[in-house]
Formats: structure tokens, C-alpha cells, sequence
């Protein structure tokens, strides 16, 4: 049985990326970190299409290496062909963005992982599971690596899979130009052609563009390139042709490329050239599975490849599925798309790694509360807040859907034992209290210190706010919520607004609602809310509608407990279960609160704090799965009676 729709076989690396665009690779002074590699790219690409893709690669057993597949998984690629290699180092590349037609780049690959792929790393098993192989040139320069990529075509032809070449052609690595020429895509040579004319027959499907085909025929003519290479091969040859698009040749080559088929572009501005052809490749992967007529497979590579020449990096400039749809409904509305806001939006919320169905947080980002205690000193704070981390992580006990909500000021040490514990981390932004909304000073002016945050750390804060604040009120917090909104999402990090009107006026049913639908009209697009119990099932409805009307693919919401003891918060979350979009709690005093003012009164011991904060985290976690579990029983004994 087929259970993977593609496999791609090759290099991988960690792509740096010049954080600062138009200027020369030695002025660029940090770095953004991506998977990158063609056939990581077109696996990662082809996985956010729909398809069941994996990789056969090698990286190293270091923290990039650890970071390729890590990053792989969370992209839903099959990752049992990744092979971890003890003796050498996942490949680097650093590279940049100087203008539309110049990228400087280094490639940082002398004995690298991937190069030492061998036939043994193919497994005949994983092989025949796949709808399709594609390689890529690089891995047919080299001896050892062209068996294995040999091999592993063989088992595909004998098991009846497609297969595919993306010529991929970089002078450099094929070691006929320096390593200062990272950026040359062409220069003759004879044998590289001769190399590549030895295996051209082995495909069903040639991709390259005009260069990488003149290297494949040994030509630069471009028609007799093609000509060359259909001697040599009956595949369909696809030939890129940058803003002109790209045509396919099931056939005898014509005497004009223009009489090749082809599928329509899309007038975007080119601001990265780098990485657009495995974007293409992958758009192009899934129409080519679909055995879609090639005029409708070259427009969803297309207009993939359009995504990537917008935006910044490689892998993570590419669509997903819901994304590559509405833009070919839609059409170009701005041409630089990474300035598309309703595009953009979509692209962050349906790539989001890490899905968190379910949520038991344990929020102790809590200070002015925690100062107020008898004993407190700020030292004695952090070391309480290790007690609660270890309180949180054993009662996840390796699980998913729990996490924490912790402050880095006083809570910094537990924040920084958190890293690797695989909770969901949430981290406050606001000062206590504060109204007009008012942020942490650790930020800055300007909020650059949010590039200090780890990826995995969520952007939270919390604003007093209500329909009836004046006009200057209403300004100054949504101007400084929109401010922190965009430079959490320019850093790449997860947002939570946590909203509570009832601490500044009277609510009733429509107050929340109210306030969800304003942050959306200002442009602000949570991740995940953070509301206040709700009075009725009234409330909850209106809530949940104004998020879904705005965005679909919202995170969640999670619900508040205000120090209240357990019984209302099990009344309360009786009422939250009921609605899927609620998808669990972050409750903080309920939890600690006994234990905090007797630890640090001096009256209670590290181990019993940590005993009776476990105890209590589980019995609030047991009542929300009960709440959770009852609503559904009673959707489910409801739709039976619908149906009877």
C-alpha cells in the first residue's frame, strides 16, 4: 500500500538568512534560521500542499542536525528516513538578500552529513511505501551519495513510483567554482554533463531552468539543450523560465519554447529569488500526483514559486494548501504579497507548528500579587516559581496540552527550566495592573526585546478594557497593543490578549464580544485569547462568534480563573466546555496561592509546596477534561436524538 505520496532524497542544511536586505553578506548583521536544503524545501513545501511527504537525508548529531528534524516533524514530514550521522556536521548555509537578481552565499557543507548518504541508508521497505522519488543533482556528484540516490531510484522503478530530477545545479558544489561563488547558478562543464546524460533516463519528470538545462545538454542554447537532454530521456521536461514562466514538453522538442505548454504566472514583485524553485517544484509535485493537465500543474508551481520570490527565506515562504486556494480565487490584490495583509494573516495562522487541542496551563506569571505576600523578596519569588514549574511538569508527566504562564523578571530561572520541558509557554509583556495599558520595561521603547525571546514562547498581555472607556483611553491601549502585535509577529512569536471588563465596569452578555470585535477591526489577530469567566451560555456564543467570524484558524480561547475557588471554576468551566473553540484553562492563584504565602512565611517545606500545587493543578485539570468530556456526550446524545 502507498502510504506516502512523495519522497524527496538529497541535502539538507540550516539556511541563515540575512535579516537586513539590499546590502553586501559582510554588512548583515543577524541572521534568521531556516531548514533549507531542495529537498528539504520541496518536502516541507509538498507536506504544507496536502501531500504524505518525507525525506531521505542525513544531518548531524548536534543541535542543527536535532533542528532540521524537529523542524521537519512539526511540518508533518515523515522523518524515518532522516539519518543522524556521529561523525559529521549538518551542513550550513549563510546567504542574503541584496537585490532582486544578487544573493551572496556560502555554502558551509566540507564533509557535511548529508554528503556521506550511502546505499545503505536506503531502505527498500520506506521505498515502496512511496507514490513518487524525486532526487535532486547535487546528490549525483559524488560517488557514494550517486549509489545511494541510484538505488534508491531502482527500488522506485521496480515498485512502479514516479520519478522525478530537479537538476538543482550549483557550480560549487559540484566543485567547478569556488566557495566565494556560492551565488553562480552556470558554468560549463563537460562532465558534469556527461554525469548527468548517465541517469537522465532513470525519470519520468526533468525540472530545471534554462541554465541548469543548458548544464544537463551541454548547450547554452537553450532548444538544443532540450534536445539534447529528450535523446536521452522520454520524461516530460519542465523548463523555468523565471518571469516568463515555465513550459512543459511531453514530446519532441519545438524550435520555440514558447510552444511548449504552459500554465499562467502572476504578476508579483521579485524580492528573493532564492529557494523560488523548490516552492515551484512542490506546487508542481502536487499536480503532477494529481495528474492534473500540465497547464493547471504549472499554475499551482506557479504561483507557489510566487509566494517564495515575495517573501523572506525559503521553506518558510511557502503556502499551504488553504493559502495557495484562496490565492488563486482571489488573485493579486498587492504584488509584494508579504505585504498582503489578508494574505499574510492567512499564511501565519494555517503554518502554525505545534497544535494545542487541548489546555491545562498553570499561570504563575503573577508578581505585584506575589510581592504583596509576607516574607517575599524577589529572590524568594524565583525560587517559588521553580517549585511551581516542578509542580506543572509532573503533573504534565510527558503529556501534551499542558503548559505554564511565567514571568521572566522575577520568574527567570523557572522561564529558562521551561525550555526544553515540552510545555506551551506563555509570557507576560504587561506591568501589573497597569491602566492605560503599560509594558514591562525589558521590552524597550521600541519592543526590540522581543528578539531576545525564544520561538517557542508565546507573547501575552493583558489589558483592562471595556466598550465604555473614553475615547483617549481606548487609543492609548489599542495603540500600544497593535505596537506589540506586529513586533511579536515581526519576531515570529505566538500572541495571547487576555481581556477584563469586569474589573473596570459592568458586563453583561455583549460586553466581550463587543471588545473581540474591535481588536480585530484595529488589525490585531490573536493567537489565543484569554477571557474572564462568562455569565451565560449567551456570552459564550457571542464570544466565540466574534472570533470565528474574523479568523478561522484562531488558536483558542483559554478561560481565567480570577483566584476563584474551585467550585465556581467548575460551575464556570461547565459552561466553557460547551463551546469547541474554548479549548481549555490558564489559572494561576486557585493553584498557588495557599502555598506561596505559606512557603514564603517560611511555613512550609519546598517538597509539601510543590505536593499541594500538583495536587491542585490535577483536580482543576480533572474537572475541565469531566466539563470537556460531558459536552461532548451531550453533543453526541443530541445529534443521536436529531437523527432518530
Amino acid at each position: 500500500m502507498k502510504t506516502l505520496d512523495v519522497i524527496t532524497i538529497g541535502r539538507s542544511s540550516v539556511d541563515l538568512y540575512g535579516s537586513q536586505i539590499g546590502g553586501r553578506l559582510e554588512d548583515m548583521s543577524s541572521f534568521d534560521k531556516y531548514v533549507g536544503g531542495s529537498p528539504t524545501n520541496m518536502a516541507t513545501g509538498t507536506a504544507r500542499l496536502g501531500l504524505k511527504s518525507a525525506v531521505i537525508t542525513r544531518v548531524g548529531d548536534e543541535h542543527m542536525g536535532r533542528f532540521i528534524r524537529e523542524e521537519l516533524t512539526r511540518e508533518g514530514v515523515d522523518v524515518r528516513g532522516v539519518v543522524t550521522d556521529k561523525e559529521r556536521l549538518t551542513a550550513l548555509v549563510l546567504l542574503g538578500i541584496r537585490d532582486e537578481h544578487s544573493f551572496p552565499l556560502i555554502f558551509y557543507r566540507e564533509n557535511c552529513a548529508d554528503m556521506a548518504l550511502s546505499e545503505a541508508d536506503i531502505n527498500e521497505g520506506f521505498i515502496s511505501e512511496a507514490r513518487s522519488v524525486v532526487a535532486t543533482g547535487t546528490h549525483l556528484s559524488h560517488p557514494k551519495t550517486e549509489s545511494a540516490v541510484l538505488k534508491a531510484l531502482g527500488l522506485a522503478k521496480a515498485g512502479s513510483a514516479k520519478t522525478a530530477l530537479d537538476i538543482d545545479y550549483r557550480p560549487n558544489l559540484w566543485g567547478v567554482a569556488g566557495h566565494g561563488d556560492g551565488e553562480s547558478r552556470f558554468v560549463e562543464s563537460g562532465k558534469v554533463t556527461a554525469k548527468l546524460q548517465t541517469h537522465l533516463h532513470l525519470f519520468d519528470l526533468i525540472v530545471g531552468t534554462e541554465e541548469e538545462f543548458h548544464i544537463a545538454g551541454g548547450s547554452t542554447d537553450t532548444i538544443a539543450a532540450l534536445r539534447a537532454v529528450r535523446k536521452c530521456s522520454p520524461a516530460t521536461l519542465v523548463c523555468k523560465r523565471g518571469a516568463a514562466g515555465a513550459v512543459a514538453f511531453t514530446g519532441d522538442i519545438p524550435d520555440d519554447l514558447d510552444a511548449g505548454e504552459a500554465g499562467p504566472g502572476f504578476p508579483v514583485e521579485v524580492f528573493n529569488v532564492l529557494g523560488a524553485g523548490d516552492g515551484f517544484m512542490s506546487g508542481l509535485i502536487k499536480g503532477w500526483l494529481e495528474e492534473l493537465p500540465w497547464r493547471d500543474a504549472l499554475k499551482l508551481a506557479n504561483a507557489c514559486g510566487a509566494f517564495a520570490v515575495s517573501r523572506h527565506g525559503c521553506t518558510p515562504a511557502y503556502p499551504s494548501l488553504a493559502e495557495l486556494q484562496f490565492f488563486l480565487e482571489r488573485g493579486v490584490v498587492e504584488p509584494a504579497l508579504r505585504k498582503d495583509a489578508a494574505l499574510e494573516q492567512l499564511h501565519w495562522s494555517t503554518n502554525r507548528h505545534v497544535q494545542w487541542p487541548d489546555m491545562h496551563v498553570f499561570a504563575f506569571d503573577h508578581r505585584m500579587q506575589l510581592e504583596a505576600m509576607d516574607g517575599a523578596t524577589p529572590d524568594k519569588i524565583g525560587a517559588f516559581k521553580l517549585l511551581c514549574l516542578e509542580a506543572a511538569v509532573r503533573v504534565q508527566s510527558g503529556r501534551h496540552g499542558y503548559g505554564i504562564l511565567c514571568d521572566d523578571r522575577l520568574g527567570r530561572d523557572a522561564l529558562h527550566a521551561a525550555a526544553d520541558s515540552g510545555l506551551w509557554i506563555g509570557r507576560p509583556t504587561e506591568w501589573p495592573a497597569s491602566r492605560p495599558l503599560t509594558l514591562e520595561p525589558e521590552l524597550g521603547a521600541d519592543f526590540g526585546g522581543l528578539a531576545e525571546w525564544p520561538l517557542n514562547q508565546v507573547v501575552k498581555v493583558l489589558c483592562f478594557c471595556h466598550p465604555a472607556d473614553t475615547a483617549e483611553m481606548r487609543a492609548e491601549q489599542e495603540a500600544t497593543v497593535i505596537r506589540l502585535f506586529a513586533a511579536a509577529r515581526r519576531n515570529r512569536l505566538e500572541f495571547l490578549l487576555e481581556i477584563i471588563p469586569s474589573k473596570v465596569g459592568a458586563v453583561d452578555d455583549e460586553t466581550t464580544a463587543t471588545l473581540i470585535r474591535r481588536f480585530y477591526e484595529i488589525g490585531v489577530y490573536p493567537d489565543w485569547w484569554k477571557l474572564e469567566p462568562l455569565a451565560s451560555e449567551r456570552a459564550w456564543s457571542l464570544a466565540c462568534e466574534a472570533i470565528t467570524d474574523n479568523d478561522a484558524n484562531t488558536r483558542g480561547i483559554v478561560v481565567l480563573g480570577l483566584d476563584a475557588p474551585e467550585d465556581i471554576l467548575a460551575a464556570s468551566f461547565a459552561v466553557a466546555a460547551r463551546h469547541e473553540l474554548v479549548k481549555g484553562f490558564a489559572v494561576g492563584r486557585t493553584i498557588f496561592g495557599d502555598a506561596a504565602r505559606a512557603w514564603l512565611a517560611g511555613k512550609m517545606s519546598d517538597r509539601a509546596a510543590v505536593d499541594q500545587m500538583a495536587e491542585r493543578f490535577t483536580r482543576l485539570c480533572s474537572i475541565w477534561d469531566g466539563a470537556r468530556a460531558g459536552a461532548q456526550n451531550d453533543d453526541h446524545i443530541n445529534h443521536r436524538l436529531l437523527e432518530a
